[in-house]
Order: C-alpha cells, then structure tokens, then sequence
C-alpha cells in the first residue's frame, strides 16, 4: 500500500505537538539513564556497535550455567543470539534472589474479582522464595505427566497466580509454553492446539469476569472434540488436562485424562532442578491474528528475549527495590507475558496481578487498589485510559493516588488528550508518561522515553531504546525527509525479535522481510518530527483513500477525542461510489453529553479544522459502547462490516460484551 501520498495536514497535527514535559528532577537525579547526552551517547553506541553492547548487556543482566561463544549470527531473516551459552529463564527470574534479601520479598500481589455481592476479591502474596517453591512443584506436576524438553502446553487460564506459576514451570524444564486468552472460544483453543502439536493443557473450572464465571474447562471439553477438515480431531494431541479449581462450579472430569491441579501438587517434591537451555531453544509461542484468517504463531526465544524483557522493564519504568508495580495486561497478551511475569521477576519487582475488569463493580476499581496496595508504577491501555474519562475525574479524585511515581502506556497510540488527562488526573501533573511502542513480534519496548532524560510531547512514543535502529521510509525503503509520512522498518536485529513462525517459514519472511530488503517491517505507519521523535499513527492498512486523499484513521480519532464532549471514537472506512472510501465515525460522549444533530455537525467541522476540510466524517454515530476484546482492542473489523450495511462474519468469541454488538447492528437496521 502506498503510504508516500499520506497529506501533511493528515498527521502533523499530531507531530506539531507545542506541549513538551521536561523528565521531573527527582528523576533525573536518581535513574540510570540521566540526561539527553547520556541516552544519546549509549544508543549510539549500542546501534554503531551493537555486538560489543549487547555482549556486555547479556554478561551483566543474565545468569549463564555456560557462557555464550558468539554474540550474533545473522542472516536475514534468520538470527541466533548468544550463540554456546546456556541459561534458565525461571532460574534469572526465581533462583537468583533466594539467599538474598529479594526472597523474601512479594513477587506477586494477587487481586481477584469482587464478589457479584459486594464481597471483596481474594487477596494473596507470594514471595520470590514462596513462587520458587510453588515452581518447581508445578515443574515436576509437568514431568510426572511426560512433558518433556520441547514439548508445547497449552495455558488457558484467568489472571490467577497459578497462571504465571505454569508459564514459570514450564520454562524451567524447558517446555514451550502457549498461552491461550481465557476469553477465546473453544475453536480457537483447538485451533492453536492443532497448530503447535501441544501435549498437555493447564485450564481452570472457571474465571470470574463481571460477577459471572466464564466456563473455561467446559471450553476446554468441547475444543478436544471439535473435528477438522480431514476429519481428525484438531486436538488430538493433547494426553492430559490440569485443570486448577477456581470458581468451584461443577466440571466434567474425564478419567485418565483430566487431573486436578491442588490434588497433583500432593504427589511431588518441592525442588526441581532448572534445565540448563541453549541461547536460541524455543521459549513460549503466542498466536495473533493474521490477515489471511489463520492466527500466526509468534516463536520466542531464550535468552535474546529474556534480556530484552529485563533490560527494557529496568531502565524505562526505573524500576526502584520498593516499587509496587502493576501492568494491567492479561497473560493472553505479550505485554503480560514481558511485563507482568519475565521482565518484573527477573529484575526483582513486585507486580501486581488483578484478575478482573477496570469497572467492576464500580468505575473506581483501578483507583482503589492503586490506593490499597500503594502502587507506584501503573502501566495500562489508552483504550482504558479513554473509557476512565468517559466515567469521569470523580472516580479517581475519591482514592488517594499520591504512591504513583510513574505512569506508562502500551498497545495503541495514545492520542494527545487522554494523555494530559492521565497526566493531570492520575498522575497530578507529577508523574512521568513512558508512552511506549512495540509488538507481539518484537518481544519488548522498542521505542519509549526513559523517564529520568527524556523530553515528552503528549501522543509521542519519542526515541528509540538500546540498540533499536528504527526509520521512516517511502515505498522503495528510501528515508523520507522529518515531518514526511511513510512505513516505519526496523534496520538492524535485535536479542527479544521473533524467531519465526511456528511452523510456517515462508510466512515469516513474506510478512515481515520481503516489504524493505534487509529490514523488518513493522506494518505501522509513521511520522518524525523535527526533533527525530516518532509518532506511530496506527497500522498502515488503516490509512484509507478518500477522494484521492490518504488519511490516516488514529488522526481523525484523535481530532474527535481532542472535542470536550466526546470520550472516545473509532473511525472506519466504508465503500463510497463517488470517493473510493467514505469516513464513518463511531462515538462515545462523556457523561452529561447529549447526542443531537447539532452535535453531529459541530463534530464534523471540529474534525475539517483540526485536520483539513477533506477529513471531514461522512457519517457519525453515536454509540454507547464499542466492540473490544478483554484486552481493550477495538475489533475495528466488525465495525467495517457494520459501516458497510454487510452481516456481521467472522469469530466474536473473544468479544468483552457481545451486547455492544447487538445494539450497534440494531441502530442500523
């Protein structure tokens, strides 16, 4: 897709951004990395001689039962990181504090769901020594049941500490683990199960979400059952099911196949020795959407995204020994797995896991267990971040939120005013933003600012981290001039990249190698600004055609959520027989705002200023909801299909609230 004709006026309103925030003085005084000349100094470094820095990176941040021989083997698009050397992720992450002060210290400060009654949510605490413990009896729960070295295990579970204890087992006997959303839908289970040949999946009886229970193990159940093409059952790889006792409703258990979780635990010691694994040995796979249909299989490795995990959670979130520190993500997610369970562990951090939704039972849910446990980093999604708007200051003005010392955001690119909204009501105009951009694909951070040094411009991911050579280019890889639109391409590898997909080699290489000769192709557009910051716009294949005119979908939702009435938006495209592509904008108002044709209009011309007269929205409806996934991604597919008048196809399974859907196709018909 050409991105080389995206208008000037489509983004600079976002790369104009006047409003900079100087890094606070009490974190330039105190982080790593304290001035603009000394992050300069060391990404130029790590970029001119990348080896040497991520030589002395590996050697310094990892524990190695065999030191790596080689630092890298390239050969696009294949690369072997820390070649020779041998390590253990659950060793970094648990073994490395007993015997230190660290042990005894809260590794995982659980929250689970309210009660439907009022009753407050389960509260539990493991140390790192307590989770250690718990580890390796899960670890040899897994061996007693013949997982193996190599072998795939399927985790479908909620937001319980038994999640992060799996993905933790597995690791340490050297299974590759695949963690499964707990809100997909049985064939999406059995899809995945097909996919990486999995023996064994961890399950629960259910999970809570809103104050009822998601049946996971009857998904489960249906998924060993569901038949393919061939007429094979898809998952008929699977030999054995954990399925961990959470909600207490009543499961079909199948003898011979079905164990219950605490009743193994009875059977196994509580040591088990961390396999000693290669550099480049197969960590975990995570499936994502692809646009052909079939979920790709996104492969991780070792130690290249171990140290990508722990070096980008130290030094972006400054992470300090008494930090309470909390990454709202799901497991289902790679930002749970970086930075709710790898990244955190293995720099000795707190982190708090919460297993259910940001407004249940109340809108102040976040705000009062921030208040509770004193938490002092947040890390969450602008999606979320608009609906607290849309709820209103009052709900964060009730807790006392003075703990937070740093605020983050991650998943999408935030538009500039729920940024100052996060700012100056969450983070009382004290607090640090680290908007940061990365991928499923690249394992961690890549572009973020470091609180302690950098500058940010509201809506600004800003600079590249450690040895991350990013850039703009046109349609032939060529660099375009600053404050010109085009793809954005990483130039040189990096340890936490992917190291294919699993199974599926050619696609590897066509859908991230073949765009620009040498690079990997990120799939975003983007915009620097005179200063070299990036401004992500969103997916290139969001950048629509409207009369001639390319215009980029995030800047019309920024135009819109930038209006005082309006809490959020997502914009689409429908077919137009006059203009190619005609904007279709779906809004949500704030509270006390009424919508009204007036309303509509003032809409369409605050958009024509903000942005220019041909970004004007064709349609605007107001909604009360948005179709999103539990992970706060807008399932903009169904709203396409929706804007076009066209039946609503495809999986809705992992819909958060499938009654959004159903007022969104009855206002239409």
């Amino acid at each position: 897709m050409n991105v080389s004709s995206v208008p000037s006026a489509n983004i600079e309103s976002l790369s104009q951004e006047s409003r900079v925030f100087p890094a606070p003085a009490e974190f330039s005084s105190a982080s790593r990395v304290k001035t603009m000349t000394q992050y300069r100094r060391l990404w130029s470094a790590s970029v001119n001689e990348p080896e040497r820095f991520w030589k002395q990176m590996a050697e310094q941040h990892l524990h190695w039962f065999t030191p790596f021989k080689t630092v890298l083997q390239w050969k696009v698009p294949d690369a072997k990181w820390f070649g020779g050397g041998k390590l253990n992720v659950s060793s970094n992450c648990l073994d490395k504090w007993l015997g230190t002060a660290t042990a005894n210290k809260a590794a995982l400060i659980w929250e689970g769901e309210p009660a439907s009654d009022g009753r407050p949510g389960e509260e539990r605490v493991l140390t790192f020594q307590q989770l250690h413990r718990e580890v390796c009896r899960f670890a040899n729960v897994l061996k007693r049941h013949g997982v193996e070295k190599g072998d795939r295990v399927i985790l479908y579970l909620p937001m319980i500490p038994e999640a992060a204890i799996a993905m933790l087992a597995c690791t340490r006997i050297g299974a590759i683990h695949s963690v499964v959303f707990g809100g997909f839908s049985a064939q999406s289970v059995a899809d995945r199960i097909a996919d990486c040949g999995a023996k064994l999946v961890v399950t629960a009886d259910g999970g809570y979400r809103r104050g009822s229970v998601v049946p996971l193990k009857k998904n489960v159940d249906e998924a060993l059952t569901i038949v393919g093409a061939d007429g094979e059952r898809l998952a008929k790889s699977i030999e054995k099911v954990v399925v961990v006792r959470r909600t207490g409703n009543e499961v079909h258990i199948t003898e011979g196949r079905d164990v219950w979780w605490h009743r193994e635990l009875e059977y196994v010691e509580d040591q088990c020795a961390p396999a000693k694994m290669d550099s480049e040995s197969p960590l975990f796979i995570l499936y994502t959407s692809g646009s052909t249909g079939k979920p790709k299989g996104i492969l991780h490795t070792t130690a290249g995204y171990l140290l990508g995990a722990k070096l980008t959670h130290q030094y972006i979130f400054d992470v300090q020994d008494h930090d309470v520190y909390w990454c709202t993500a799901d497991i289902g997610w790679v930002t749970g797995h970086s930075y709710v369970v790898y990244g955190p562990l293995a720099n000795g951090t707190t982190s708090l896991m919460y297993e259910g939704a940001p407004n249940w039972p109340e809108p102040d849910r976040f705000w009062r267990i921030i208040a509770k446990y004193r938490v002092t980093i947040l890390y969450t999604a602008p999606t979320a971040i608009r609906a607290f708007m849309k709820w209103g200051d009052e709900w964060p003005k009730k807790h006392p939120l003075g703990s937070l010392r740093l605020l983050g955001t991650v998943g999408e690119p935030i538009n500039p005013e729920a940024w100052m909204w996060y700012y100056q009501v969450v983070g009382g105009g004290r607090c640090p933003i680290v908007d940061t951009w990365w991928q499923t694909e690249t394992g961690a951070i890549m572009i973020s600012p470091l609180p302690g040094a950098t500058p940010t411009k509201p809506g600004s991911a800003t600079l590249p981290f450690f040895g991350i050579r990013p850039e703009v280019v046109d349609d032939q890889g060529n660099p375009v001039p600053k404050g010109s639109g085009g793809k954005l391409i990483i130039r040189q590898p990096w340890p936490s990249m992917l190291r294919g997909l699993w199974g599926d080699p050619k696609r590897f290489k066509e859908t991230y190698w073949s765009e620009v000769k040498g690079a990997y192709f990120t799939g975003d557009g983007c915009r620097q600004d005179k200063d070299g910051y990036f401004w992500i716009v969103g997916r290139i294949d969001d950048v629509l055609n409207v009369a001639g005119h390319r215009i980029g979908t995030a800047e019309v939702e920024s135009a819109l959520v930038s209006h005082p009435s309006v809490a959020e938006a997502a914009v689409v495209g429908r077919p137009d027989p006059l203009k190619g592509q005609a904007l279709v904008c779906f809004v949500i108002l704030k509270t006390g705002a009424k919508a009204s044709p007036s309303l509509r209009d003032e809409l369409r011309a605050h958009v024509g200023k903000e942005i220019g007269p041909v970004a004007k929205p064709d349609d605007i409806r107001f909604a009360d909801g948005l179709p999103k996934t539990r992970s706060g991604k807008i399932m903009r597919r169904l709203l396409k299909q929706i804007a076009s008048g066209a039946e609503i196809k495809g999986d809705t399974t992992t819909l958060e609230d499938l009654s959004v859907l159903a007022k969104l196709t009855a206002a239409e018909e």
